[in-house]
């Protein structure tokens, strides 16, 4: 193990990294707070301002997996398809079968410049996390109370507001409503016979009355879906804890552009394209399984340094004061003292570590 990447690994950079996005997250929910006057003069301009704050936090902690882990993606798609990613809204369906599958997700948006403005479909009660749950708050992330006949309607209107947007966004959407185990993959199974509906090996059955609801309130706002499969090389199962000790994974993402009016609109014949679909994306991980490679040419999108500069922004500002004050601590002779501030930071650590896990993401409606 090399001097850096031992250095990764200790405790006290990841105290660092756990304190820089605990205090700047704060400190721009407070700005975003500061936005709501601004709602009623200008929306737009609110909102334009509101995505670019909500990128100041997410950034973080995808400058965690592209920077400080050095984590690569290799993009696999079409050619004609790549010039389109990043100029127009569109709904991104994506697999969850690992920990950091929201991470990637948000690492793809970056890549192609729409990290700040991305969206998705959240539980109700993340609205009141900070940090987090406040920043999606102002971003007009769509929340559901997982009870389905209230949803239709608030996640319906939820989009619909989305209509005059001023900026590109991608709707990132976990059909398969919750992380892929083997015991959940063998009650998803005994659904799909129950039903007559062919198995899956690599994915569940997806959920399809969300998928339905978010097609058919975007037509006109989104161009198309991009139909999104991630696997990691080598077999690996990477974790938000081998991102924070600085560990690298080589992640394969394949993506398909699909016009959104080639989607039914009928919500039974919606429902049929989408197991279709994951039948689809189903091949496509046995072959990557068979072969080491999803089908089709390959990219590699290069890192943007913008969320490197904005980490070592809020890094500057945050970490002098702390410096100060340990000084002080320390100064101050107090065991006590000391030891009780080693306690509160440890427990913030290991808050944003359960933050960072993305678990929260879990459980979509159906």
């Amino acid at each position: 193990m090399g001097f850096l990447q031992l250095l990764k690994s200790q405790f006290l950079c990841h105290l660092i990294i756990c304190y820089v996005f605990l205090a700047s997250g704060l400190i721009i929910n407070l700005l975003q707070l500061c936005t709501l006057p601004l709602w009623l003069i200008n929306k737009q301009l609110a909102r334009r301002i509101n995505v670019r704050l909500a990128y100041c936090i997410s950034s973080q902690m995808v400058a965690t997996l592209e920077w400080w882990s050095g984590t690569e993606c290799t993009l696999y798609t079409d050619p004609k398809s790549y010039s389109l990613y990043g100029n127009e809204n569109a709904i991104v369906v994506l697999n969850h079968m690992f920990e950091i599958d929201f991470l990637c997700g948000w690492t793809f948006c970056e890549r192609f410049g729409v990290l700040g403005s991305s969206k998705v479909l959240a539980k109700k009660e993340l609205a009141y996390v900070p940090i987090i749950g406040w920043m999606w708050y102002f971003l007009e992330i769509v929340f559901c109370k997982r009870k389905w006949e209230e949803d239709r309607t608030t996640v319906a209107q939820s989009l619909q507001r989305l209509q005059d947007y001023p900026e590109n966004f991608w709707f990132l959407l976990y059909c398969e409503g919750t992380r892929f185990t083997p015991k959940k993959h063998q009650i998803s199974m005994q659904v799909a016979e129950s039903k007559g509906l062919p198995k899956l090996k690599y994915h569940l059955l997806p959920r399809t009355k969300g998928f339905w609801v978010t097609v058919q309130n975007l037509r006109g706002t989104a161009a198309a879906v991009y139909d999104s499969t991630l696997n990691f090389r080598n077999n690996e199962v990477p974790t938000m804890l081998g991102i924070l000790n600085g560990k690298k994974y080589h992640a394969d993402l394949y993506v398909r552009r699909i016009p959104l009016e080639s989607i039914p609109e009928d919500e039974a014949e919606c429902a049929a394209w989408l197991h279709k679909l994951y039948q689809e994306k189903d091949s496509f991980q046995e072959h990557y399984a068979q072969t080491g490679r999803f089908p089709g040419p390959t990219v590699s999108p290069a890192r943007r340094p913008w969320s490197l500069i904005n980490w070592l922004f809020w890094s500057c500002l945050l970490l002098y004061p702390l410096v100060l004050l340990l000084i002080q601590l320390i100064s101050s002779g107090s065991v006590l003292t000391i030891a009780t501030s080693v306690a509160v930071c440890t427990a913030a650590a290991d808050l944003t570590t359960q933050t960072f896990s993305g678990s929260s993401l879990d459980d979509r409606p159906d």
